[in-house]
């Protein structure tokens, strides 16, 4: 008995570590993948290091998600081929060990992970995706930082165009500006000043320019003989900067279903039956009231054109026509409640197919680890690959399927 423990804790030893590995490289390659599909949003708008950190932080829950079943299978494949390279599979089935018993430890794993990986899918994966869908709408809406180019006109701030001729970046001084005030639709108002400098205020939600040694012109576009120039030594804008500051929205809003757990989506799957049941017994009546209430009868009026059986003719074509907007809008209700109910069926299902993945995943990786008699990352990561691309292929195609009905959502997943 002490030998089988001995025997079970190396062969979980040996997957602990690849496991460990795995997951660290194809977290990099997704979290790579990521920076490239966020760097546009990101780049130039001086966000905090806070905000990027927490971006990362909840975008890591989805791709922990995808990861963790292929770091099993590649931690399988290299235990088990080098287990069988060293000769250690050999040996031990000569000593009475089956493949099926030294598969039994990574099998209780995999269990392990299967279940942990569903409360994270459940509690925890819901919340982050959340989380990352809004702070990711905060930051694209922000604008990047402003930026003032010499001899290029910016019109970054609401309402105004600057011109400056120079900047000193050491001293923070802006040389030789023109300023067009548009906040006043009424009047236009053209501002020169010698030098200048920029800061936000302490909320960073205005932009403070201080302006020396120029002149304010400015007139009517109503009243185009009303001309003022003022002269200034010191001038102060205030301008609004909130589109250059970042602020967060509140958790609020309807919550898409990757972003619900599996037990709140069951009760809203629960509601769209009650409320699907409602629009078909509401079409039956529509349908009996519509078609079979006051039929007409035409066999009673002569049809030598008369005026009588025209009329007839007449109010029973408007009256299939009632009849048949009146039962294409029921139907396209429920069209569209089932397939939002397949929409959240399948994620549901989803939340326990993609753990159960790590289970078949070790069936399959133990068999072709001792196969293969190879150990390397390499012959793993290859052979991971093609089964990689069917698992894909068949979770993509599933999803599709059931989403259009073609299959049910179980099957699907």
């Amino acid at each position: 008995m002490q030998s089988v423990v001995i025997i079970y804790k190396y062969i979980l030893k040996n997957n602990f570590y690849p496991f460990i590995f795995a997951v660290f490289i194809l977290m990099s390659v997704f979290l790579l993948q990521f920076f490239m599909n966020v760097a546009d949003i990101l780049v130039g708008k001086g966000l905090d290091l806070w905000v990027i950190i927490r971006l990362i932080a909840f975008n890591l829950s989805w791709m922990l998600i995808l990861v963790v079943p292929m770091a099993v299978l590649v931690a399988t494949l290299m235990a088990f081929g080098g287990m069988a390279q060293s000769n250690e599979v050999a040996i031990l089935k000569a000593s009475g060990v089956s493949l099926y018993r030294m598969m039994f430890p990574t099998i209780l794993g995999g269990i392990l992970i299967a279940v942990l990986l569903t409360l994270f899918y459940n509690h925890v994966y819901p919340y982050a995706n959340h989380n990352a869908r809004i702070l990711k709408y905060d930051v694209s809406r922000k604008k990047p930082a402003l930026t003032l180019v010499p001899g290029v006109f910016s019109q970054d701030v609401t309402n105004y165009s600057i011109l400056v001729r120079g900047v000193d970046e050491a001293k923070n001084e802006l040389k030789q500006l023109t300023i067009y005030d548009n906040t006043n639709p009424r009047n236009t108002s053209i501002i020169t000043a010698k030098k200048g400098n920029l800061r936000f205020s302490k909320r960073n939600d205005h932009l403070i320019m201080t302006l020396w040694y120029g002149e304010i012109h400015s007139a009517s576009i109503i009243d185009r003989e009303n001309y003022r120039m003022v002269k200034f030594e010191k001038h102060k804008i205030v301008m609004d900067a909130s589109q250059f500051s970042f602020r967060e929205s509140k958790l609020s809003g309807r919550r898409t279903e990757r972003e619900l757990g599996a037990q709140a989506m069951v009760k809203i799957v629960d509601s769209l039956h009650t409320l699907r049941s409602n629009y078909e017994s509401q079409l039956n009546t529509r349908i009996s009231r519509e078609i079979f209430k006051d039929s007409i009868s035409v066999g009673e009026v002569k049809p030598q054109n008369s005026p009588s059986y025209r009329n007839i003719l007449r109010r029973a074509d408007d009256k299939l026509s009632t009849a048949k907007s009146t039962i294409n809008s029921s139907v396209n209700r429920i069209t569209r409640n089932i397939k939002l109910t397949n929409s959240y069926l399948v994620e549901i299902n989803k939340h326990y197919a993609i753990p159960f993945a790590c289970i078949v995943f070790i069936l399959i990786g133990a068999p072709l680890g001792t196969m293969t008699r190879k150990s390397g990352l390499g012959v793993a990561a290859a052979i991971s690959l093609v089964f990689f691309l069917i698992y894909w292929a068949f979770l993509i195609g599933g999803e599709k399927l059931a989403d259009r009905g073609i299959i049910t959502p179980f099957w699907g997943m």
